[in-house]
C-alpha cells in the first residue's frame, strides 16, 4: 500500500482525515470564513457562498472534488446574464479532482486559470473557452476525453507533463502565446485540427501514443518538437510553418505525412521515421531534411531554393549532448533512407545525399540533368543470373537501372525473372518516358564527373530508345546490332568475344580457301633481236592456285595467323592470297578494327575519370 501523499501547502479541509490510513483527509481550501473545502460546506453555507459570487469573480477551489452537480452550481453563479456563459476572475484548482464531467464549455476565463495537477476522471469539455491570460494544466492528469475544439488561449498556455489518457481534441483552438506541451503524454489519438499557434508550440520530449493529426495547423512561430515520440501515425497535412527553423529531431514509429505542407522560411527538418510524405509541399527558402530508416516520397513538391535530403548515418544529437533514443527502430537492420517517387519535381535546386534510389521514381521530373547526387546513392541493378531454359539465353550484365524500367519489363510478355513488378498505384512508364530519363541522369553523372555511373544510364538511355516504338525498322536494326556488337560500345568483353570470333572464322577461312597451294613462281620472257642488240625481257608471276590436299596444316596455320593479326591493325599482310583470301582479307580489315575499336572505347567508358 503506498503511502499517503503529504499535506497541500493550503490551508485544507481535513474531511474524513484518520490517523492510520490517511491523516491528512480532504485536501480542499477552505472556502474564506468556514472550516471547510465547497464540497464539505453545509448546505446553507455553500448557498450564501454562491449567491456572493458574480460573473467575473475569483475562486480558489485547489484540492476540491467536484462533482457535475457542484460544479454547475458554481458555473451557473458565475454566469453573464447578458451572454448566459460564465465569466471567471483568477481560477485556482491545483489538484482539484472533477469526478464527473468538467463542463467548462464556453466559459471566459478573464485571469491567471490554474489546474496545476488536476484529476479530470471523465470528461474534460473547455469547448469554445477562452482563457485571456495564462492557463496552466501542468501535471493535470485527464482520464476521459480532453476537448479543448475552439478554445482561445489568449496568453501562455502551459500542458507540461499533462497526460490524456484518451482522446485530446485542440480542434480549431488558438494560441496567441506560447504553447507549453513539453513531455506530455498523449494515450490516445490527438487532434490539433486547423488549430493556430501564434507563439511558440513546445512539443519537446512529448509523447504520442496514437493518431496524431495537426492538419490544417499554422505555426507562426517556432514549431519545437525536439525528442518527441509519435508511436503511431502523424499527420501534418497542409499545415503551415510560417518562421520555424528547425523541426525535431523525433521519432515516427509510424508514417509521418507532409503533404500539402507550406515551409516560409529557412528550415531543417531532422526524423527518425517509417515512411515521411512530403507530396506537393512548398519551400520557400532554403531547406535540409536529415532523415533515418525513413522511405520519403516527394513528388510533386515545389522549391525554388536550394533543398537538401540526405540520410544521417549517427543518431541524431539533442541539443543537450544527448543522443535521439530511438526505440521503435531498435529491430531494424540498418537506419538507411530510401526514396520513393520525385515525380513532378524541379530538381535544379536538389540535393540527394546517401540515399538509395533504387525504387525512387524519376518520370516526370523537371530539370533532373542539374540533380546533384553526393555521397554513396545508390540505383537498383539488372536481374544477374543466366536464363538458359528460353531461346535464345538471355544474360543481364551488372548496371544501375532505374525502377521504372524494372516495372516496365516485369509487364512484358515473356518477362525475365528478377525485374521488379510495380506495387498498386505508382503508374507505368514506357521506353518513350524513360530514355529522356536515362539522358539526362546520364548527364548529371558526367557533370558530377562520374564517367562510369554516367555509362550505365548511356546504356540504359539506348535500350530504351531500342524498345520505343517511335523509331524506323531500320534504326531499330542499326540499335539492336550495335547492342549486340559491343553494348552500346559500354561492353569490352562483348566486342572482344566477337573480335575473337571473327579471328577465328577469319583464321578458318584463308586455311580452307584463302591461302595460295604454294608460293608462285616468277617467270622472265624476252625476245633477242636478230644480230643482237638490246633485250628487253617481262617479269610475270603465276595466279595463286587454290589449295588442294590437306589445308589445315600449322604452315598454313601461322600464315592465316599473320594475315588475320595485320588484318585487325588494319594494315596488309602480303601474303599470296587466292581471289576468295583477298575478298576475306578486304572483310577482315574493315570488321576486325572496328571491333577493336568499340573493345577500346568500352574500357575508355570504364576507367575515364
Amino acid at each position: 500500500m503506498s503511502a499517503p501523499s503529504a499535506a497541500p501547502y493550503w490551508p485544507h479541509c481535513t474531511h474524513g482525515a484518520d490517523a492510520a490510513s490517511d491523516p491528512v483527509g480532504c485536501r480542499g481550501v477552505l472556502v474564506a470564513g468556514h472550516t471547510a473545502c465547497l464540497a464539505h460546506l453545509a448546505d446553507a453555507d455553500r448557498d450564501a457562498y454562491l449567491a456572493g459570487l458574480t460573473p467575473g469573480s475569483t475562486i480558489d477551489h485547489r484540492g476540491t472534488t467536484f462533482t457535475d452537480s457542484l460544479l454547475a452550481a458554481v458555473l451557473n453563479a458565475l454566469r453573464d446574464p447578458a451572454t448566459g456563459n460564465a465569466r471567471l476572475g483568477a481560477a485556482l484548482f491545483n489538484k482539484a479532482t472533477f469526478e464527473g464531467t468538467a463542463a467548462f464549455e464556453s466559459v471566459t476565463f478573464e485571469d491567471i486559470a490554474v489546474f496545476e495537477s488536476a484529476t479530470f476522471k471523465s470528461i474534460a469539455l473547455y469547448k469554445s473557452a477562452t482563457f485571456e491570460e495564462a492557463a496552466v494544466f501542468r501535471w493535470a492528469t485527464f482520464e476521459g476525453e480532453a476537448v479543448f475544439e475552439s478554445a482561445t488561449f489568449e496568453g501562455l498556455a502551459v500542458f507540461g507533463s499533462a497526460t490524456f489518457k484518451d482522446e485530446a481534441l485542440f480542434r480549431a483552438s488558438t494560441f496567441h502565446g506560447h504553447a507549453w506541451f513539453a513531455s506530455a503524454a498523449f494515450g490516445h489519438l490527438a487532434t490539433f485540427v486547423g488549430t493556430t499557434f501564434k507563439g511558440a508550440a513546445l512539443f519537446l520530449s512529448a509523447t504520442f501514443v496514437r493518431l496524431t493529426t495537426f492538419r490544417w495547423a499554422t505555426f507562426e512561430g517556432e514549431a519545437r518538437f525536439e525528442s518527441a515520440t509519435f508511436k503511431g501515425d502523424t499527420r501534418f497535412e497542409l499545415a503551415t510553418f510560417a518562421a520555424a527553423d528547425q523541426v525535431g529531431p523525433l521519432v515516427c514509429a509510424g508514417q509521418l505525412v507532409l503533404s500539402g505542407a507550406v515551409f516560409g522560411g529557412p528550415v531543417t527538418l531532422s526524423f527518425a521515421a517509417r515512411r515521411l510524405e512530403c507530396r506537393r509541399t512548398r519551400w520557400s527558402q532554403t531547406a535540409e531534411i536529415r532523415l533515418r530508416y525513413a522511405t520519403v516520397d516527394f513528388a510533386h513538391a515545389v522549391f525554388e531554393y536550394p533543398l537538401t535530403i540526405a540520410a544521417e548515418q549517427d543518431p541524431f544529437v539533442l541539443t543537450d549532448g544527448r543522443q535521439l533514443a530511438e526505440d521503435p527502430f531498435s529491430s531494424a537492420p540498418n537506419p538507411g533512407v530510401r526514396v520513393a517517387s520525385l515525380r513532378g519535381v524541379d530538381a535544379a535546386h536538389l540535393v540527394l545525399a546517401d540515399l538509395d534510389l533504387s525504387g525512387c521514381l524519376f518520370a516526370g521530373t523537371v530539370h533532373l540533368d542539374q540533380l546533384r547526387l553526393e555521397g554513396a546513392c545508390t540505383f537498383d541493378t539488372a536481374p544477374p543470373a543466366v536464363h538458359w531454359r528460353r531461346w535464345p539465353p538471355v544474360r543481364f550484365t551488372a548496371r544501375r537501372v532505374l525502377a521504372e524500367e524494372h516495372h516496365w519489363r516485369a509487364s512484358q510478355p515473356g518477362a525475365i525473372r528478377g525485374w521488379d513488378v510495380a506495387v498498386l498505384g505508382v503508374g507505368r512508364a514506357g521506353p518513350l518516358q524513360l530514355a529522356p530519363v536515362y539522358r539526362a541522369l546520364r548527364k548529371a553523372f558526367e557533370d558530377g564527373k562520374h564517367e562510369p555511373g554516367a555509362a550505365d544510364f548511356y546504356y540504359g538511355e539506348m535500350e530504351m530508345r531500342r524498345h520505343a516504338d517511335d523509331i524506323p525498322h531500320s534504326e531499330r536494326g542499326l540499335l539492336t546490332a550495335y547492342w549486340a556488337l559491343s553494348g552500346y560500345g559500354m561492353r569490352a568483353s562483348r566486342a572482344l568475344a566477337w573480335l575473337g570470333a571473327a579471328m577465328i572464322a577469319t583464321i578458318v577461312l584463308l586455311m580452307a580457301c584463302g591461302l595460295a597451294q604454294g608460293t608462285p613462281k616468277q617467270t622472265a620472257t624476252g625476245t633477242v633481236p636478230v644480230g643482237g642488240g638490246k633485250v628487253t625481257f617481262e617479269i610475270d608471276k603465276e595466279d595463286p592456285q587454290n589449295p588442294t590436299g590437306n589445308r589445315f596444316t600449322g604452315e598454313r596455320f601461322e600464315k592465316a595467323l599473320k594475315v588475320t593479326l595485320n588484318s585487325v591493325v588494319f594494315r596488309s599482310s602480303g601474303q599470296d592470297l587466292t581471289t576468295a583470301g583477298t575478298y576475306i582479307e578486304m572483310t577482315s580489315r574493315l570488321t576486325e578494327p572496328v571491333l577493336l575499336g568499340l573493345a577500346v572505347l568500352a574500357i575508355r567508358n570504364r576507367i575515364k575519370r
